[in-house]
């Protein structure tokens, strides 16, 4: 009987010492994942953040950090409600799927067979291509677009219809909202439905995502969330936009964290499609050439260190977003922020507590500078940098082609970039190689708040620039 008893007391004790142990860790990682999104929350100088870390499918964490609203002093709370910015694209992606599944679309169809009216120029454009960005349409964002303005759907399209092409169909590969607007369109024309309601009734309502629907500035919204831009370092509120381009297929949803855990937890099953087809979803695409992008059906196709992650970012109207699926892990992180896209990056916080749960998944260092063998390009760049934060930057530095694009939308945003970050403390190059005729730099610009930012140079041989664009 004595040692009955003797082992039953020393089976109750393990059993409060793993409870204990189990409890310490939990506590610990907690703490450690707190100081981290604070800190970066402060350095990144975001109003609030909602995070929810989830395995298996299953909700490991939910918290909020900071000011849902700033003005009215309201917390952050799992309940509270940001705008998905891009990250509603794959969303959208699932709807085509789900009529690919029924045999009402097929992937290779040409969408011109769905808008008769479509000019001649859209033949060749398939439903794969808008999924995949590889279509060749310009970003309509790109583009003077009067976002105070109303316009009917049909008003948009032929606003699209209008749009240039960059390159043929399944050429290359450039990121257009252009494609996932008409894909909203697309599920339109085939169900009788607008593709909101059609998510709501296919995707929403029966995975219980209570809160996720289509931005709308009249609804009463419980627990909904303001978004915020830096001017020159002054918070601001965000800007207006028109109720019909807030309600286009390219990323305008409401959503909170809570319900983000349903949709990862859905991921796992076949609730809403077949597995076959999420895999095809998570396949990177391949263009005309046979190379293959690092893009899927909505989602961008990565690894972090080894192990396949499966994730998107967003932005809109003042708030940023991401949800990064470490699939190999069972991971899935999500960071809902109510920042502008030029200040607030989420995707760093994601990984970070990716790596805080999972030390094989902590994002390695920053590549160390290569030797700079050609100051007199850095200094090239460094005094274009300059003169675009004086506003004094001109078309005549790029050329004719590329200085349609920077001018003058993209160069006032390039000046407000740096008027709210300041002047880079240092300017490193990572890489240098040559390719068509053009010199290639990857620079690394860091400022005074440990905020790093990488470029893309490209240089004709007379020194025009030819490509400049943001890597992050």
């Amino acid at each position: 009987m004595a040692n009955i008893l003797r082992r039953a007391f020393f089976t109750v004790l393990s059993i409060v010492c793993f409870v204990s142990v189990a409890r310490a860790q939990t506590e610990n990682i907690d703490s450690r994942i707190d100081s981290f999104v604070q800190a970066e929350m402060s350095r990144q100088k975001i109003p609030g953040l909602a995070l929810a870390v989830m395995r298996d499918g299953k909700m490991l964490n939910a918290r909020g950090y900071g000011l849902s609203n700033v003005e009215l002093n309201v917390p952050v709370t799992p309940e509270s409600i940001f705008q998905s910015g891009s990250v509603g694209k794959q969303f959208t992606a699932t709807a085509v799927m789900m009529l690919v599944e029924e045999g009402r679309v097929r992937l290779d169809d040409k969408i011109a067979g769905h808008f008769p009216e479509a000019p001649e120029a859209w033949e060749k454009i398939t439903v794969r291509h808008l999924l995949t960005h590889t279509s060749g349409l310009k970003d309509y964002t790109d583009k003077d677009w009067d976002y105070r303005r109303d316009y009917a759907e049909e008003d948009i399209l032929k606003r699209l219809q209008n749009l240039p092409f960059e390159f043929e169909p399944g050429d290359k590969w450039s990121y257009s909202n252009s494609g996932y607007v008409l894909l909203g369109f697309l599920i339109h024309r085939v169900t009788g439905k607008f593709y909101g309601d059609f998510l709501q009734e296919r995707i929403f309502g029966p995975l219980g995502m209570t809160t996720t629907d289509i931005i709308s500035e009249e609804d009463i919204v419980p627990h909904r969330s303001s978004g915020y831009r830096l001017v020159k370092g002054v918070l601001k509120n965000q800007e207006w936009v028109s109720p019909s381009l807030n309600t286009t297929a390219d990323g305008s949803l409401y959503f909170s964290v809570l319900d983000l855990a349903k949709w990862d937890a859905a991921l796992y099953t076949e609730k809403l499609l077949k597995r076959s087809s999420l895999e095809e979803m998570w396949t990177p695409v391949k263009l005309n050439d046979g190379k293959t992008r690092p893009y899927g059906f909505g989602w961008r196709l990565a690894e972090m260190n080894g192990r396949r992650l499966v994730e998107h970012s967003g932005s809109w109207q003042g708030f940023t977003t991401g949800i990064s699926r470490y699939v190999d892990d069972g991971l899935t992180v999500v960071a809902l922020t109510n920042l502008d896209s030029r200040h607030s990056r989420p995707m760093d916080i994601i990984h970070g507590v990716a790596g805080l749960y999972e030390p094989t998944l902590t994002p390695p260092p920053p590549p160390p500078p290569i030797a700079d063998k050609e100051p007199g390009v850095t200094a090239l760049f460094q005094d274009f940098l300059r003169l675009a934060a004086e506003g004094k930057a001109e078309a005549a530095a790029f050329t004719e082609e590329t200085g349609k694009v920077w001018f003058p939308e993209r160069i006032k945003e390039l000046q407000e970039d740096l008027e709210d970050f300041g002047s880079p403390k240092t300017i490193d190059l990572l890489e240098r190689k040559e390719e068509l005729g053009q010199r290639i730099y990857h620079y690394r610009l860091t400022f005074d708040d440990g905020r790093m930012v990488t470029f893309t140079l490209k240089l004709t041989g007379e020194n025009k620039i030819a490509g400049l664009d943001r890597d992050d």
